[in-house]
């Protein structure tokens, strides 16, 4: 099957720019070639990935997805408190779950037919809900390169993070419910739910050039990683209660956004 697929795409060895080009030409026609066609549920190409540190929802099949290459490293580990893998894969998980119902997946039904399933009402109430979060991330600056985050291009994915981060608090909570609360790190002054909400943070710790930075405000549908941080921990009100941040600080603001 692996052989089939790629039978149309040749690759050259020392020729790194052309096959780049040849590459990104066979996956557009490739696409091209699915155009109008009907979605093939469970087709092995769409979840051929798993080498990848990758997670993503999918409108069509209703699903969440993560590839191997995710479930280890700084995202996961059976060695280490679950108190830092629900704040790093968990937030992940509701990340993705989340997504069904952001500004794109919610036209999408259970089944993966794009579709209006919500009433008047309540497609009111969520437009109202997210323009929060998209005045909220559009007076975020990018300092390094002096330039605003587009709250309208990132309001999926903002929404995805806030909401995500609150549903691996609550299913972190739930499992010490069930399981009782592990140890705290040794040599740290931080507790177990502190240390979940810096498990959150340190998934989005990262460099980035200028150059780079840039490009990605202008057009990644993601927020820097910085606000991916800010953004979704001011927004919830047991972050503030962990770090008992003052009502009215930057990481406890009196007006929070929350759309899930």
């Amino acid at each position: 099957l692996v052989s089939e697929l790629y039978a149309g795409l040749t690759v050259k060895e020392k020729a790194y720019y052309e096959n780049i080009k040849m590459m990104n030409k066979f996956k557009t026609d490739e696409a091209f070639n699915e155009l109008r066609k009907p979605i093939i549920k469970g087709q092995w190409k769409n979840h051929a990935m798993a080498a990848r540190a990758t997670a993503f929802y999918n409108p069509y099949l209703n699903s969440i997805e993560f590839s191997a290459g995710i479930l280890q490293n700084i995202f996961f580990s059976k060695d280490r408190p679950n108190y830092l893998n629900f704040g790093a894969i968990g937030y992940v998980i509701g990340h993705e779950i989340t997504h069904g119902f952001d500004d794109k997946g919610r036209q999408f039904d259970n089944e993966g037919n794009n579709k209006n399933w919500w009433d008047k009402k309540t497609d009111e109430r969520f437009r109202q809900k997210a323009q929060c979060i998209i005045d909220q991330y559009n007076n975020y600056t990018v300092k390094e390169v002096g330039m605003n985050v587009n709250g309208i291009n990132t309001q999926g994915e903002n929404m995805a993070d806030n909401g995500g981060v609150k549903e691996a608090y609550r299913a972190y909570l739930a499992w010490v419910k069930d399981h009782a609360e592990e140890p705290k790190l040794p040599g740290l002054k931080y507790n177990q739910k502190q240390l979940f909400w810096l498990s959150v943070a340190n998934v989005w710790c990262g460099k980035t050039k200028p150059e780079a930075l840039k490009l990605k405000v202008l057009s990644d549908p993601h927020s820097p990683g910085e606000f991916r941080i800010i953004g979704p921990l001011s927004n919830a009100l047991e972050f503030s209660e962990d770090f008992q941040c003052p009502l009215g600080s930057p990481m406890n603001p009196v007006h929070k956004c929350k759309v899930w």
